[in-house]
């Protein structure tokens, strides 16, 4: 018998019940731990004072002006939930071809990051660096005759990132699956002093159906033309999906992510056995979106189900989860 091998219980002198017949005993033999370490909390940001803005999609989770964000992230941080990721509403008025938007010092993205910390110091921040949110044309990169631009976007993406590393970011998160973004972004940022900023790649991202309520939340879903099929994964593959990440980290990539979440847990065990490396993964918005209104409709128990999830993930072998019930979760296991 080989060491990796299991003995054959037999019944009656194996009960395997025995492990499972109290709480205290299910919490001494649990094999995958779930804790508000792990625990990364997208937030959305949007211009104004005391504005909290619903999205219909997205049950439960609001746009936030600067000023009620600190607020909720002071609060996040009382729980123990140790980032944020940042994600902006852009007026439509800002959004150009180009994108300049992205790379402005003052813009929404900065001014945020400059107050949460200030206000939340020991707070992680991470931003997103592509160009969807900021895009007349609804992409992650700049769009000329219906072709999105690979080697064009990443000269905007090295400026989005400088400047975001400017104003204080914490971890710099590329989301736009441009061919080479990684080593681009980690020579602007270290060319500008920037070493200490760290790089977590959205290394192995879908091209999927689950990012409707996120592009609500950003205001990108109108304006998007067409599909994002040529730059983000084709959802069948997962060799590729490998090749991405190798790519990522030879580059400098600190961390990688895997998104969405629940389909593809068999990547996030796939990364995290081959590399080794601080992998990460993205509970998405329709993730989160579709279980909130299960149990809205009261086919589903949210707690329940959502600890399920989240458990999922780490059992899966990621390191650390975005996801929007960060706080949900945080409150649940803080209460024991």
């Amino acid at each position: 018998m080989s060491s990796n091998s299991h003995p054959s219980p037999t019944f009656p002198a194996t009960r395997m019940r025995r492990n499972r017949a109290h709480p205290w005993m299910r919490r001494l033999v649990a094999e995958t731990r779930l804790s508000v370490d792990d625990l990364i909390w997208p937030v959305f940001v949007v211009e104004g004072d005391g504005q909290r803005q619903p999205i219909p999609s997205m049950p439960g989770v609001d746009r936030l002006s600067i000023d009620v964000l600190t607020e909720e992230v002071a609060a996040a941080h009382d729980l123990g939930i140790p980032a944020v990721a940042v994600f902006p509403f852009i007026e439509p008025s800002l959004k150009t071809p180009d994108g300049r938007e992205a790379f402005n010092p003052d813009g929404l993205v900065c001014r945020a990051v400059r107050a949460l910390k200030l206000a939340v110091p020991d707070v992680g921040v991470i931003c997103d660096v592509a160009l969807d949110e900021f895009n007349s044309d609804g992409h992650d990169g700049i769009v000329r005759d219906g072709v999105i631009l690979n080697d064009e976007t990443l000269e905007v993406l090295c400026q989005q990132s400088v400047v975001q590393a400017e104003a204080g970011c914490d971890i710099i998160a590329p989301s736009d699956m441009m061919d080479g973004r990684i080593g681009a972004i980690r020579k602007a940022l270290d060319d500008k002093g920037f070493d200490h900023v760290a790089i977590m790649s959205y290394a192995a991202k879908y091209a999927s159906g689950y990012y409707g309520p996120f592009r609500d939340a950003v205001g990108s879903s109108g304006a998007l033309t067409g599909d994002k099929k040529t730059y983000q994964m084709d959802t069948a593959n997962t060799e590729e999906a490998l090749r991405e990440v190798a790519m990522d980290i030879s580059e400098g990539a600190d961390s990688v992510m895997v998104k969405p979440g629940l389909p593809y847990l068999d990547m996030v065990w796939r990364v995290k056995e081959a590399f080794g490396v601080p992998t990460f993964v993205y509970n998405v918005s329709g993730e989160y979106a579709m279980l909130k209104a299960a149990a809205d409709q009261g086919w589903l128990d949210y707690d329940q189900v959502m600890m399920e999830a989240l458990r999922s993930f780490k059992r899966a072998g990621a390191d650390g989860i975005l996801t929007y019930a960060a706080r949900d979760a945080a409150r649940i296991l803080n209460a024991g």
